[in-house]
């Protein structure tokens, strides 16, 4: 549960950030100003550790020479006749005088220790602070240094010292310089800890990582106020353009001031108003011709019905004509039909447009009702030499549809399946789930280019115009059977192959209200069988 969470947590933030141009500018902002003051601080804080160093290193140095000059001050003043007995005490007046000019500058202890190597007497003897541990803290490549030095100078090493109250470690400085004490070699070594230095750094260190971090939230809140001026405006303008996709073309972005902002505004502002415009008029136009269309199928409706009549007459005496006027009383009757067709459909589109078209729907047996549309169209398919074909595995077959809308859908295509078929067989597959009803109609004849199937459901649109059409279409059957489709909330979708015929598949919900997610039904379905009486 809790590995859920976390990934749900890190889902969102994703999403978050993708959504939001605001957090991703000011995170990329402070995370690079974070890398930019790392890299500055560091520098600095090594820049100020080195100066630091080098500032208490030549101190304690300047120091060291002039402790060491005071101690072998106080062996030149002795009397060249002293005994080697008065020779310590001399070496501990001279230690106590080195200590006291030593100490001024932090100097926590010494050693006075011979050099190795000399000959005669060890007269004085090794004298250093108590508690000292000449032998760790000194290093014998420092004693081999100093004790190989030819010149007055001083050396220096940095070592570690251990506090003996709490074991604490601090910074230490070792400086040895040699003495000359009757002719005797000496190295003196001054100890010095440098603890207030590592603290002053600290200090540094310390104001430069809280000044790090008031500089970075500094950054951010900056950012965030510079990223909230542009991008309000810009989530405005999306706004707006939202509304204005949902239909709300009076909506306008308020302009203030003369910036980029502003101009962009104006600019927005004047191409909705442009487009509004053109809407309205292009509705306006739409409207007339809505009108005009109704207005004139239903005007024509009348002396159609006139001619029809009056051509019923002639048709069914054309036997007694000549067969000249037997010919022209035939061909009068089926255009007659025809523009009785033609007038039906616009009327359906007529009232597809103006949004009058009313369902009546009951629960319906679409295996019987394809059942029928196929019996209405056996002629037809015999004379075309096609065989009709029912495919209907079973399971859920009954749906709360309008019938004769539907049985218009299965008439359209399983008409234009025949009249595209080339004499092959006609398979129609019934199938349904617990959502939803499918219904595919299957040709395999010459099929369909991909430039015809993004125009297939067009109005007035016909795949091949000069094409001897037996059903004598209108070229608005698939237009009114997509509005069909989708007036029952499902779709009416079309594969093809020029090689292998084409298929229309509708899927409809089983029940109004129910959202279509997939379709009973492949696109094609699986053709093994009616393969297999191509040769028939």
């Amino acid at each position: 549960m809790r590995d859920f969470d976390w990934r749900e947590g890190v889902q969102r933030l994703a999403a978050l950030w993708r959504s939001s141009l605001q957090l991703r500018t000011v995170a990329i902002t402070v995370l690079l100003s974070s890398v930019a003051v790392a890299v500055i601080a560091g520098y600095m804080s090594l820049s100020v550790g080195a100066n630091l160093f080098d500032a208490s290193r030549d101190q304690l140095t300047r120091t060291s020479a002039n402790a060491t000059l005071a101690g072998q001050q106080v062996f030149d003043a002795a009397d060249e006749g002293i005994g080697l007995e008065d020779l310590d005490i001399m070496l501990r007046d001279a230690a106590g005088v080195i200590e006291s000019v030593a100490s001024s500058t932090g100097g926590t202890s010494y050693a006075i220790l011979r050099s190795p190597g000399q000959e005669g007497a060890r007269v004085p003897s090794d004298v250093q602070s108590q508690g000292l541990a000449s032998d760790v803290l000194i290093s014998q490549e420092l004693r081999d240094v100093v004790a190989d030095s030819t010149e007055q100078r001083t050396y220096w090493q940095s070592v570690a010292l251990t506090q003996p109250t709490d074991g604490s470690v601090n910074p230490g400085l070792v400086v040895g310089s040699t003495l000359d004490i009757r002719g005797a070699q000496y190295e003196l070594y001054l100890v010095y800890d440098i603890s207030d230095t590592q603290d002053t750094l600290v200090v540094v260190q310390q104001t430069l990582g809280l000044g790090g971090f008031a500089l970075l939230a500094l950054i951010g809140a900056v950012t965030y106020l510079v990223v909230r001026l542009v991008v309000a405006p810009v989530k405005l303008a999306a706004e707006t353009s939202q509304r204005l996709a949902a239909g709300e073309l009076q909506v306008r972005i308020p302009v203030q001031g003369d910036d980029v902002i502003a101009t962009l505004a104006r600019s927005f502002n004047g191409m909705a108003t442009s487009m509004q415009q053109q809407i309205t008029r292009l509705a306006a136009l739409s409207q007339v011709q809505q009108r005009f269309v109704s207005d004139v199928s239903h005007e024509l409706r009348t002396p159609l019905t006139t001619i029809r009549l009056a051509g019923d007459v002639l048709y069914d005496q054309r036997e007694s004509f000549s067969p000249a006027t037997a010919r022209t009383a035939e061909l009068l009757h089926t255009q007659v039909e025809r523009f009785e067709l033609l007038l039906a459909d616009l009327l359906e589109m007529s009232r597809y447009d103006s949004g009058a078209v009313d369902m009546e729907t009951e629960p319906t047996n679409l295996v019987r009702l394809v059942e029928d549309a196929l019996e209405s169209l056996s002629s037809l398919a015999a004379s075309k030499g096609s065989e009709l074909r029912l495919v209907a595995p079973g399971g859920y077959c009954e749906a709360d549809v309008d019938p004769r809308r539907i049985r218009r859908v299965l008439q359209n295509l399983v008409s234009n399946a025949i009249d595209h078929g080339e004499g092959l067989p006609i398979v129609v597959w019934v199938d349904s789930d617990q959502d939803a009803v499918a219904i595919a109609v299957r040709d395999y004849g010459v099929g369909m280019s991909s430039a015809a199937l993004e125009r297939v459901f067009d109005r007035f649109w016909r795949a091949d115009p000069s094409r001897q059409r037996t059903t004598g279409g209108t070229g608005l059957g698939l237009a009114i059977a997509l509005e069909d489709a989708v007036l029952h909330g499902g779709w009416l979708e079309v594969w093809s192959d020029g090689d292998s015929g084409s298929c229309f598949r509708l899927t409809i919900p089983r029940a109004p209200g129910i959202e279509l997610r997939s379709s009973p039904l492949e696109l094609p379905p699986s053709d093994e069988v009616p393969r297999l009486g191509e040769g028939e």
